[in-house]
């Protein structure tokens, strides 16, 4: 599978086709979410660390 051409960093949600954010220097990530995939056995272990980590960056 080829890599995604669009990438977004995270901290400043500047778009770039680079795989380091060009103005703060962070690595950028696809911004499209995974397929979806029923018999994905480690859906329930990532949703509980998503909820796990949810109010902490809330706070912050």
């Amino acid at each position: 599978m080829t890599d995604a051409l669009l990438k977004v960093c995270r901290p400043c949600d500047r778009y770039t086709l680079k795989a380091t954010c060009p103005s703060c220097g962070a690595p950028t990530r696809t911004p499209h979410p995974a397929r979806y995939d029923a018999s994905d056995r480690y859906g329930a272990y990532r949703r509980r660390l998503l909820a796990e980590a949810a109010p902490r960056t809330q706070g912050a």
